[in-house]
């Protein structure tokens, strides 16, 4: 079979490559070796979500209710349900994707693809057959998978990664998260707010440390008084399993050994390659694309997570776009991801976009910064959740945005009107002449733009 475009993968990157493609007109095919949707909709962005809206109501319910004139007697859960609603949210999503195939007439192909040849990729099917077929254009959108820790590799039972975290039959009574990244922070969240001991270790001195220090120091104060014992600038030394738990050493300002019935590890990802293709990789073993993301093999293409950072769903959609269009669009000239918007949703949620105080102080640059808690939003308070605050980036003397970022309610919502403004290159100005409706959290980001100049009028 000959086509226009074979994509291999069936994730974020690879399925709207696909359907992108088709909407062009082109005859396209997508290889997938397990389920539509990829990692982030069966095994990540979305059942996690699902995980954490339980999480979010059970502490709402059990910590917080008398603040609403709530009270409940023997309020409980079923671990098995909680589990398999977030299942049953990933299958419907799944289908939906299997839909959409169909709906663009592209062939979904199910089995493990390799690049045989200039063109060519070969596939096997459930019952052994190995098929050729063949396609003017490649787009590799074969994603990532979780990384073990040297010494300590995942056993599904004991140590596990985050596959293994959404679908564990038994509740864990304590539990040891190493990674303090999104994965790490969001699963810490998760079987705390249900009543597990947890412990959370990170080797950099802050909790999400790609965040700015402001807000990693206020999601570790916060994660704290939500009982969550938390070792930052902690090394992994040593791990003993055993059927029954595992004995963790670390080693920070001394050298401790913490105990739990499992521990998780969420210390990144690495790439997963193709097979067969001779492709070139960068010095951390990711597929290096040229600015049309075409590899050094002609016709192939990459994007997502197998070219690298940064690892988000949304970013693999929007490469994978850009690539297409570069392929099939005459004068096309794709881009390169600049401003994009990083989320954590715990609770508090945490979002970001654009340089932290700390980046624009190691470039150099002039700016101001405006602030603005959610203590002092009318809306925040109204539905009980103040703790939190709007920080953004101004820079100087032009006022553009040059980073925001939130911590608190609904965070990871609020974030993109400021992904906005920055792809618009909108100066504080345009934000501060914005009407914000009242009352609605989002006027937290009227007020920090205002904060910047001395104009905010609320606190």
């Amino acid at each position: 079979m000959k086509y226009d475009l074979i994509v291999i993968g069936g994730g974020p990157a690879g399925y709207v490559g696909a359907i992108r493609a088709a909407q062009l007109g082109k005859k396209v095919a997508c290889v997938e070796k397990e389920r539509a949707g990829g990692t982030c909709l069966n095994w990540g962005c979305i059942p996690t979500k699902s995980l954490l809206r339980n999480a979010e109501l059970y502490h709402l319910l059990q910590k917080r209710a008398a603040d609403f004139g709530f009270a409940f007697e023997n309020l409980s859960y079923d671990w098995a349900k909680v589990i398999s609603r977030s299942r049953s949210v990933a299958d419907k999503l799944a289908g939906g994707v299997e839909y959409l195939f169909k709906k663009n007439k592209i062939d979904y192909l199910r089995g493990e693809a390799a690049i045989a040849g200039p063109g060519k990729v070969t596939y096997k099917t459930s019952d052994g057959q190995e098929l050729v077929i063949e396609a003017t254009h490649i787009l590799i959108a074969t994603g990532a998978v979780s990384r073990d820790l040297p010494g300590l590799s995942t056993n599904g039972k004991t140590v596990v990664n985050s596959h293994d975290a959404m679908i564990l039959e038994k509740q864990p009574k304590r539990l040891i998260v190493i990674g303090a990244g999104a994965i790490g922070v969001e699963f810490a969240y998760f079987f705390n707010a249900f009543g597990t001991d947890v412990t959370l270790v990170e080797m950099l001195p802050n909790v999400l440390p790609v965040e700015d220090t402001e807000i990693s120091v206020a999601i570790e104060k916060s994660l704290a008084k939500q009982g969550i014992k938390i070792f930052t600038s902690a090394k992994f030394v040593k791990a003993e399993t055993s059927d029954t738990g595992v004995r963790v050493t670390i080693e920070g300002k001394k050298q401790e050994t913490l105990e739990g019935d499992c521990v998780l590890v969420a210390v990144g990802v690495a790439p997963l390659l193709p097979k067969g293709a001779q492709l070139k990789l960068d010095k951390k073993g990711y597929i290096e694309v040229n600015d049309r993301y075409e590899t050094n093999l002609s016709g192939v293409y990459a994007a997502g997570d197998v070219i690298g950072p940064p690892w988000l769903a949304h970013v693999a959609s929007w490469e994978a776009i850009q690539a297409v269009e570069g392929m099939f669009i005459t004068n096309r000239e794709p881009k390169r991801v600049k401003v994009y918007p990083g989320c954590t949703y715990c609770q508090p949620q945490v979002a970001s976009v654009g340089l932290t105080e700390r980046a624009a102080k190691e470039q150099g640059l002039k700016f101001k910064v405006g602030k603005f808690p959610f203590s002092a939003s009318g809306k925040a308070l109204a539905v009980g959740e103040p703790e939190g605050f709007v920080k953004l980036i101004i820079g100087e003397p032009y006022g553009e945005i040059l980073g925001a970022h939130i911590i608190g309610p609904e965070a990871t919502e609020l974030i993109a009107e400021l992904d906005l403004a920055m792809t618009l290159e909108a100066t504080f100005e345009e934000i501060e002449e914005t009407i914000h409706a009242h009352p609605t959290l989002s006027e937290a980001i009227h007020e920090a733009t205002g904060a910047a100049f001395g104009m905010a009028i609320h606190i």
